[in-house]
């Protein structure tokens, strides 16, 4: 029986940093991942598929030039799915290529199969087409990730009723279509065909979604989602999905409301993809959704050796902060010295329009009875929004008003992932105000909406 120092269960974003950083510590790695291929549900059904959609949807349709060129205008009239594949499938070759280099380069062991726990120590993988081999190792860390929610009442048929693995396997450009689940996945799909001038209606059986986003950034989002069109239905649960007489589903509302599209999409949830990984043999137990309980300093398990990160313990679910908590996972099994994280990361949603944020929101900001101040800035109002045709997006920053420090940055609105770095660093490095108001910005750039952020804050604060 082979012995490694570590064995990592799934090659996403957590496995493959957990794996690299043990290697470059010295030890011996194995991965082994389910697909024939490394990458983990991040390259081949999530991230990288769904953000390579997108770019390519705003491309094709001109989407981007649309504020000078007018809302008929598109780069390519007639978009088909085959248009959308062709992008997609050079893009995760190429994530792929790197990925595999990535581990050959640092000694990495990988194997393409089934894992399965037979003892706390002891990882038994069958390779597709072959026979089970047992690997043990000191320490193990879980990185499976998450598949989405399939109910047993909804007729999931991959092509009229898909989930958002279905949806990116066979790439078409529905007539109409229907999501249901407002959460990040949903919105992200609903917002990317939106563009396309697919007709969408998003329903959700909560009044609110995206709780931990800024209230008046979701207010500036959903304004713009129903300009273009996008209906929603909020508070509204969907109680079952028929077929009409030429096959489109029909959504069936709760309130009796009935929602036909020519595709519908479930994007209600994911959950762990452990159910395979025999976990009782390792003594470990998920809960309701097939997630592990980890301490959110180490990623430790209840299991003392054995290590879980990524989406299968839960939020935030993003492949940065995946990354990281593999690589901490590591660092403490091996017991590398880390330097202490830090308090606050971006979010990043990539919907059309973008969403990012970092640090406190308004509400948060009012629960903890922190003295502040707001400034606002719109993306229209810079020079480059011009330039760029801009006719919404904006930033919104939150000060405190006793020492003038930031508290949170929020912005919805083109560029916002890349913008959110900015005061991500201030944020995270104690700054105030001051660095906004003092600083010089590239000219003309949308950076330039911190500064007219920041002064806006600043005129309506007391004077000393």
């Amino acid at each position: 029986m082979t012995r490694y120092d570590m064995i990592v269960i799934g090659s996403g974003p957590s496995g493959r940093r957990a794996a690299i950083q043990a290697a470059k510590l010295g030890r011996s790695v194995l991965v082994a991942e389910n697909r024939l291929r490394v990458g983990g549900v991040s390259v081949h059904t999530g991230t990288i598929p769904s953000k390579t959609l997108r770019e390519t949807v705003l491309n094709l349709s001109g989407w981007r030039e649309r504020g000078f060129y007018g809302l008929a205008y598109r780069v390519k009239k007639d978009i088909e799915g085959k248009d959308l594949g062709a992008r997609l499938t050079k893009t995760l070759d190429y994530e792929i290529d790197v990925l595999e280099h990535q581990f050959a380069r640092n000694g990495v062991d990988t194997i393409a199969g089934v894992a399965r726990f037979l003892d706390p120590n002891t990882v038994e993988v069958t390779p597709h087409g072959g026979e089970a081999v047992a690997y043990q190792a000191d320490k193990i860390v879980i990185a499976v990730g998450t598949r989405p929610f399939r109910p047993q009442h909804i007729p999931f048929d991959d092509h009229r009723v898909v989930d958002s693995d279905s949806l990116v396997s066979e790439l078409r450009v529905p007539r109409s279509l229907a999501v249901v689940g407002a959460g990040v996945i949903g919105l992200e799909y609903a917002t990317i065909f939106s563009a396309l001038d697919v007709p969408v209606t998003i329903i959700e059986p909560r009044k609110n979604f995206l709780e931990f986003i800024d209230r008046e950034i979701i207010e500036e989002f959903v304004h713009e989602l129903r300009k273009r069109g996008v209906n929603f239905r909020l508070g509204c649960k969907l109680a079952q999905v028929e077929f009409d007489a030429q096959g489109w589903p029909v959504s069936v509302l709760d309130d009796q409301r009935r929602i036909r599209s020519d595709m519908l999409l479930y994007a209600a949830g994911r959950i762990g993809a452990t159910d395979s990984l025999s976990l009782e043999a390792c003594g470990l137990a998920v809960d309701d959704r097939g997630r592990l309980a980890v301490d959110p300093e180490t990623f430790q398990t209840s299991v003392p050796h054995i290590y879980a990160a990524g989406d299968v313990i839960g939020f935030p679910s993003l492949a940065s902060t995946s990354m990281e908590q593999g690589r901490i996972a590591t660092c403490h099994a091996f017991g590398a010295p880390l330097m202490p994280a830090p308090r606050f990361f971006p979010y990043g949603i990539y919907a059309v329009p973008e969403i990012s944020t970092v640090g406190l929101t308004e509400e948060q900001v009012r629960e903890q009875g922190i003295p502040y101040e707001v400034g606002i800035a719109r993306f229209r109002e810079t020079s480059r929004g011009h330039i760029m045709g801009l006719q919404s997006g904006m930033m919104k920053m939150l000060f405190c008003l006793t020492d003038k420090r930031l508290l949170g940055v929020h912005i919805v609105g083109e560029g916002a992932t890349e913008l959110i770095h900015i005061g991500q660093a201030v944020l995270n490095l104690h700054g105030t105000l001051d660095y906004f108001v003092q600083n010089t910005f590239n000219y003309p750039t949308l950076a330039e909406a911190y500064k007219i952020a920041a002064l806006d804050a600043f005129n309506r604060m007391p004077l000393d």
